[in-house]
């Protein structure tokens, strides 16, 4: 993994495979604000995902905001957001007690908790700010298969439970046994299921929707302009200076929302944060399964892995498709070689073929007949970040005025990106530290965690999402 984890990163390669969610594109997708690039920005954000379009907003509604420009290598919300399952799932439980016993117990709920709220609000703000982006909300449920996971599922929710109290909606957990698992959810072969509250969305449609607010607040948002190199002014000024392809921008500050692809702007960040490649595809049901659509997301979870599936809800295009990823775990030692790839123009035969005959496999004879046009509509890989400890990375980088962070999100964006860019807003705007205290300490950058790197690949435990600690 330490061979992984040094591979230097590059730029995000241009025409990668094509995700559902992008086709067709958006009409943002080429935008360019300004079809010259400005030679200064107050502030620029390097990255069109839901981090950067999250910032952008907060940034913006502020009273007499700053000049924002953003940054993006290639079309908008072209990296992992616009790639993932859309899974706004915590599974919050799946890391609770480990969150315990390295963190301690108030850390471990302020975690659940943000998760949780995290997860609602993004919802809340597509519906208040009516962005169409197939907003769903209901129930989710992890499928078990192994005897140690679903003894360790039974003390991590008894453990959310006592320390959030019983009544806290982030504390809301059902189990199902064998029988009902397979009657209710049509699995059959499993040892038991836990059921919580979930939601789904496309990722893409909800980006755009937040850039196209913000445009009309003033931002200025440059697509096909990777950034080549950041650096501080030779002549000792505070300024940044920000080399692209198209030219460069004197900067006051600076915002990395790169995720995977962190290292290659500022290097020290090579091996705290490492890419991770992970595959999805889109499945057209079969015959056999309800033809109103499965009622909610899944997990299906396993000794040393796991998959996640979201069907479309009612009213999206193609509904009943099913959003299915994972299978990291099948491929050749258990996919080490899909660590420290920032390669998105391919998918990885072995593990596509697992995810393609995972369906079948999950649901048996409830699956039914492939549907005539074909089992698989679309398969496409997306480039996520994680790091050694497995939190996000967020804050001012150390000893580096005026340069900021909001990454690594360890495939759990959908539930942990939203609030970390509210959180990275009010750190640069210097607010008292108590406002602040909803934010986990495990989050925040420090000199510490930059001197964590891979040494031994993570153990991907927490089933949610492609963009959303190894999840899916």
């Amino acid at each position: 993994m330490e061979h992984r984890a040094s591979i230097p990163v590059d730029l995000p390669p241009q025409n990668p495979t094509t995700s559902y969610w992008q086709d067709p594109p958006s009409p943002l997708s080429a935008h360019r604000t300004t079809p010259f690039l400005p030679s200064t920005a107050s502030i620029v954000i390097v990255g069109s995902g839901i981090t950067g379009a999250s910032l952008a907003y907060d940034i913006l509604k502020q009273p007499n905001p700053p000049s924002v420009l953003m940054l993006e290598a290639r079309t908008a919300c072209s990296g992992a957001t616009g790639r993932n399952g859309g899974h706004t799932k915590g599974a919050s439980y799946r890391a609770f007690v480990d969150n315990i016993r390295t963190l301690g117990e108030d850390e471990a709920a302020r975690i659940a908790r943000l998760e949780y709220n995290c997860m609602k609000s993004v919802h809340v703000f597509a519906r208040e700010h009516k962005i169409e982006c197939d907003s769903w909300e209901g129930d989710t449920v992890d499928i078990i298969y192994d005897d140690r996971q679903w003894k360790e599922a039974k003390t991590a929710v008894s453990e959310i439970r006592r320390l959030l109290g019983p009544e806290d909606p982030a504390a809301q957990y059902t189990f199902w046994n064998q029988e009902e698992t397979e009657n209710i959810f049509l699995t059959k072969g499993a040892i038991g299921a836990v059921s919580y509250e979930a939601g789904s969305l496309s990722a893409y449609k909800f980006v755009m929707g937040m850039l196209e607010l913000s445009l009309e607040k003033g931002l200025n948002l440059q697509t096909e302009t990777p950034v080549l190199r950041i650096g501080k002014r030779e002549d000792g000024r505070s300024e940044w200076i920000v080399q692209t392809s198209r030219g460069e921008i004197e900067a006051g500050k600076v915002i990395l929302a790169t995720n995977g692809y962190t290292a290659r702007l500022y290097p020290k960040f090579q091996g705290i944060i490492v890419p991770l490649r992970g595959h999805m595809t889109v499945q057209r049901p079969g015959s056999g399964l309800p033809r109103t659509g499965l009622s909610g997301t899944y997990s299906f979870i396993y000794d040393n892995g796991y998959e996640y599936m979201i069907p479309r809800p009612q009213g999206s295009k193609f509904a009943g498709d099913i959003a299915i990823g994972g299978g990291l775990a099948k491929a050749a030692s258990e996919g080490i070689y899909e660590y420290g790839t920032v390669d998105d123009t391919t998918t990885d035969p072995v593990i596509l073929d697992y995810l393609r005959n995972s369906t079948v496999k999950y649901f048996g004879s409830n699956w039914g007949n492939d549907d005539p046009e074909g089992r698989i509509r679309k398969a496409w890989t997306g480039i996520m970040g994680y790091s050694a400890d497995g939190f996000p990375i967020v804050g001012q980088v150390p000893d580096e005025d005026g340069l900021y962070i909001a990454a690594s999100f360890q495939g759990l964006g959908m539930v942990l990106c939203f609030y970390s860019a509210k959180a990275l807003v009010q750190m640069m705007s210097k607010i008292d530290e108590k406002e602040l205290d909803w934010f986990p300490m495990a989050f925040r950058i420090t000199k510490e965690r930059m001197s964590h790197t891979f040494m031994t690949k993570l153990q991907m435990i927490a089933p949610k999402d492609l963009e959303c600690r190894g999840q899916p």
